[in-house]
């Protein structure tokens, strides 16, 4: 009962803070979209001369809305977009006349071209769509709306970009660190499940930790999404550019912690798979678990302080040594499985640290080795 209890309280926390997050990221987001329209309507009215710039403020705020790594993206895809709009509009219009059939016909042909030339891109397809329209309907009464359409959107596109850019830049690291807590809190405390399934022969502990770690899937997701952000605004934004290093730091450890996760999954099934078949577990299997899910807990904490990961690498190594001690005692088929997958797992968390791939078999290796070696000593002497 306690242990639901606190897992209960434990999830009720994290929603709350996801919740957290949501909210400050759409104060951001509105703060930004905001400014980003007003100053380009104030651009467009005051500073081009255009009386009812309408699409400038509408492009800036669809540039402002894009998801993060996309903004850059998405200015160039309205610009293609009008420009394809237009292209499309003013070919057919002049074959074809202005109607009700005809603005449907040009409508479609646009988004058609769109589609083809650029896949489902939203932003594409709805300016050549818009264009079309604007254009098929308002060009009897009113002429030369082409040039102020390219404009409105150069103007909005750019603006946009300015705002995320210059004026309210996000912070990278701080975006990272929120989506990575969720993947580092719960592989840690997953591994420490498994350790203690082993450590109590509870077989369906080690499964509800394997499904646990099987449903990560959607914060990994995230986190790449985030880095695709963060890597972003340490590009455009100038105030942003001291901590390049840091984001190509963590986009690498992120790159080795799907890795991690994905065999540490497999050290949880192995784990529950020994377990079911009632195998032999080495004293030391459990304490390896345990000491790999601490490594997982100091590498975040080394990440966000930038602190070198001195402490990390030791505390792998530890992990390993014990897994090496477990192995040369007696293990069974899936038991010797699961210091497999801890030495492979260790193995990537060494490089998400900046290390090596050799470098880090190498480190993996000898300390498996040395683990093995008072068992090897005491079957000498005896």
């Amino acid at each position: 009962m306690k242990v639901t209890a606190s897992r209960i309280r434990g999830r009720s926390g994290q929603a709350g803070r996801s919740r957290l997050h949501q909210l400050e990221v759409a104060v951001v987001i509105s703060v930004q979209a905001g400014l980003a329209a007003a100053l380009a309507w104030l651009i467009g009215h005051d500073v081009l001369g255009n009386p009812s710039p309408v699409f400038a403020p509408s492009a800036a705020v669809g540039t402002i809305v894009a998801a993060l790594g996309q903004r850059a993206r998405r200015t160039v895809e309205l610009l293609l977009g009008v420009g394809l709009g237009i292209a499309t509009s003013d070919l057919l219009l002049a074959v074809l006349g202005t109607g009700f059939w005809q603005t449907g016909f040009v409508v479609g042909c646009a988004i058609l071209a769109t589609l083809m030339l650029f896949g489902r891109s939203g932003a594409a397809v709805g300016q050549a769509g818009g264009t079309a329209v604007l254009l098929a309907t308002l060009s009897p009464a009113q002429q030369d709306l082409e040039w102020p359409r390219i404009v409105d959107t150069l103007v909005g596109g750019v603006v946009g970009l300015v705002v995320v850019a210059l004026l309210l830049p996000i912070n990278p690291m701080r975006i990272l660190d929120r989506d990575a807590a969720p993947i580092f809190r719960c592989l840690a405390a997953q591994l420490r499940e498994v350790a203690a399934a082993l450590a109590t022969h509870d077989q369906p502990r080690a499964v509800r930790a394997m499904e646990a770690l099987r449903d990560m899937g959607p914060d990994l997701g995230r986190l790449h999404e985030a880095i695709s952000g963060a890597e972003e605004v340490v590009s455009l934004a100038p105030a942003r550019w001291r901590r390049r290093q840091d984001v190509e730091r963590f986009a690498h450890a992120a790159a080795h912690m799907d890795r991690v996760v994905e065999h540490s999954r497999g050290l949880a099934h192995r784990s529950a798979i020994a377990l079911q078949y009632k195998e032999p577990i080495p004293r030391d299997l459990s304490p390896s678990v345990d000491q790999l899910a601490e490594a997982v807990e100091l590498l975040r904490h080394e990440h966000r302080t930038g602190r070198p990961s001195d402490r990390t690498h030791h505390k792998i190594r530890d992990a390993v040594h014990l897994a090496g001690q477990a192995r040369s005692q007696r293990v069974d088929e899936f038991a010797d499985a699961v210091v497999t997958q801890l030495r492979t797992a260790a193995s990537e968390l060494l490089r998400a640290t900046g290390l090596d791939p050799t470098l880090a078999n190498q480190a993996v290796r000898k300390a498996a080795q040395r683990g093995k070696e008072p068992a090897r000593t005491l079957r000498r002497s005896g």
